[in-house]
C-alpha cells in the first residue's frame, strides 16, 4: 500500500533522491504523473496544501504534508527501519546527516551556480566560476579520502548519504565533474557507479552522461556595426608633390556593405505612444499618486500599438542569493540591448535568500512579445503572460511591478532592475 503521493519534476535532484530512498527501502510511493512545474504548483488547490508552492512536496495517505526534498527523503527512510538507510545507531544517523548535507551544500549548490553561470542565467564572471570549481575540487578531495577508507560514506552499508551523494555527483558529472577530475578522484567515481547501478535504482538514476571537459561560458556574439557611408565628393586634383605614404587598403577591391536587416516592428502602424517619453516620465515622476508616472502612462498609452506583459523566471528553485538573482536580471536586460527602442521593463527579486522568485512587467511594441524579447539568448528561461488592465488583479500586479512594491505569495520586493 502506498504511503502517499510525491509531487516533483523529472529533473529535480531531490525528487530523484526521494524515489531512490523509497525504492531501496521497499516503500510504496505514488508519484503524481500529471504534475507540471510552474503550473500545478501555482494552482489554488496545490497552494491550499503547500502554501509555499515548492517541490518536492509529499502528501501522506492520512493527510500529513511535507516539503523540502532531503527532509521528505529522511521521512520515507524512517518508514523502512530495517533498510539501514538512516544508520544502525545514533552516531551513524548523525554521520548520515553530516555527509548528506555536506555533499548537498558543498558540491550540489556549487554545481547549480556553475550551471547558471555558463548558461547565462546570471552574469558570468571568471573569478566566481574559478572559486566554485576550486570549492568543488576541495569537496571531492574530502569525499575521495573518506571513500578510500570505507566502502560507503558511513561504514559498509548503503545509507541515505550515499543515495544523496549519487544524485548530486551524477548531475555534476554532466556539468563540471569532467574527465581530469574523475581521473583524480577514482573512489568518488567508484561509489557513483556502485549506487546508480543497483538493480532497484538503475531506472531512477538513469544513465550518467559524463562530460569530457567541464562546461564553459560562451559569450554572445557581438553585433557588427555597419560602417557609416560618407557622402561621395568630387575627387580633388592631386599635384605631383612629395610621394604619399601608400595605403594597402586602397589596393583592395571595394566590398559593398551588407544591407541592414529591417526589424518587422518598424513596419507596424505609427503609434501615438512615445516609449521614450514614457521612460523619461517614469524616471522623473513619482511612480504612484496624482501626476505620477502610472497616471501619465494611462493617459498616453496606445493599447493597439503596444502591449503589457507579465514576465516570470521559470527556474526559481535554482535561485540562491538576492544579489545574484538581481545580477541575473541585469544580465538578461543587457542581452536585450538590441530591443531597447521597443521595450521597457521593471523586473525584481521577491523574497529572501534561498526562497525567492523573479517576476515583473514589460511594455513592448506590438502585440507579440517574441519579436521584441527573442534577441536575448536566454529569453525562453522566462514565461510571458499578456496583462489585461481591465482585470483588477492583473492591474494591481502591473502597478506593483512599476512601483517596486509588488508582493507575490507573501514574498515582498527585495531588489529590482529597470530596462529603459
Amino acid at each position: 500500500m502506498s504511503v502517499g503521493t510525491l509531487y516533483t519534476s523529472p529533473g529535480k535532484e531531490t525528487g530523484k533522491l526521494i524515489k531512490a530512498v523509497a525504492a531501496f527501502g521497499g516503500v510504496s510511493l505514488d508519484v503524481d504523473a500529471d504534475y507540471k512545474h510552474m503550473e500545478t504548483n501555482k494552482t489554488p488547490e496545490f497552494l491550499a496544501k503547500f502554501p509555499h508552492g515548492k517541490i518536492p512536496a509529499f502528501e501522506g495517505k492520512e493527510g500529513f504534508k511535507l516539503f523540502e526534498g532531503v527532509v521528505i527523503a529522511k521521512y520515507i527512510a524512517s518508514l523502512a527501519p530495517n533498510s539501514g538507510l538512516l544508520g544502525a545507531s545514533a552516531t551513524d544517523t548523525a554521520l548520515v546527516d553530516q555527509w548528506t548535507h555536506f555533499v548537498e551544500l558543498e558540491f550540489g549548490l556549487s554545481t547549480d551556480i556553475i550551471n547558471q553561470l555558463v548558461n547565462g542565467r546570471i552574469p558570468y564572471t571568471k573569478p566566481l566560476h574559478n572559486t566554485l570549481l576550486e570549492r568543488q575540487e576541495r569537496t571531492l578531495t574530502t569525499l575521495n579520502k573518506q571513500l578510500t577508507e570505507t566502502t560507503f560514506l558511513v561504514g559498509e552499508r548503503i545509507t541515505l548519504a550515499d543515495l544523496a551523494f549519487a544524485v548530486y555527483i551524477q548531475r555534476g558529472a554532466t556539468i563540471s565533474f569532467d574527465a581530469p577530475l574523475r581521473a583524480k578522484f577514482p573512489a568518488v567515481v567508484r561509489l557513483l557507479e556502485t549506487i546508480v547501478n543497483q538493480p532497484q535504482l538503475k531506472d531512477i538514476y538513469g544513465e550518467t552522461n559524463y562530460v569530457e571537459k567541464g562546461l564553459q561560458f560562451t559569450p554572445p556574439a557581438k553585433e557588427k556595426k555597419e560602417k557609416e557611408t560618407k557622402p561621395v565628393s568630387a575627387p580633388k586634383e592631386k599635384k605631383p608633390k612629395a610621394k604619399e605614404v601608400e595605403d594597402d587598403d586602397e589596393d583592395e577591391p571595394s566590398v559593398p556593405a551588407e544591407p541592414k536587416v529591417k526589424n518587422p516592428l518598424d513596419d507596424l502602424p505609427k503609434s501615438s505612444f512615445n516609449l521614450e517619453d514614457w521612460k523619461r516620465a517614469y524616471s522623473n515622476k513619482d511612480t504612484r499618486g496624482k501626476d505620477g508616472a502610472i497616471e501619465w502612462l494611462y493617459e498616453h498609452f496606445d493599447k493597439e500599438g503596444f502591449s503589457l506583459w507579465r514576465v516570470d523566471f521559470k527556474y526559481n528553485d535554482e535561485l540562491t542569493q538576492i544579489f545574484m538573482s538581481s545580477n541575473q536580471i541585469g544580465g538578461f536586460f543587457n542581452r536585450l540591448e538590441a530591443s531597447r527602442k521597443y521595450l521597457f521593463g521593471s523586473v525584481g527579486v521577491l523574497g529572501q535568500a534561498n526562497d525567492s522568485l523573479i517576476s515583473g512587467a514589460l511594455i513592448a511594441r506590438g502585440q507579440d512579445i517574441a519579436p521584441v524579447i527573442s534577441v536575448a539568448p536566454d529569453w525562453e528561461s522566462y514565461s510571458y503572460t499578456k496583462i489585461d488592465l481591465s482585470d483588477p488583479a492583473q492591474k494591481e500586479f502591473f502597478e506593483g511591478a512599476l512601483a517596486w512594491d509588488l508582493k507575490i505569495d507573501g514574498k515582498e520586493w527585495a531588489d529590482g532592475k529597470n530596462f529603459k
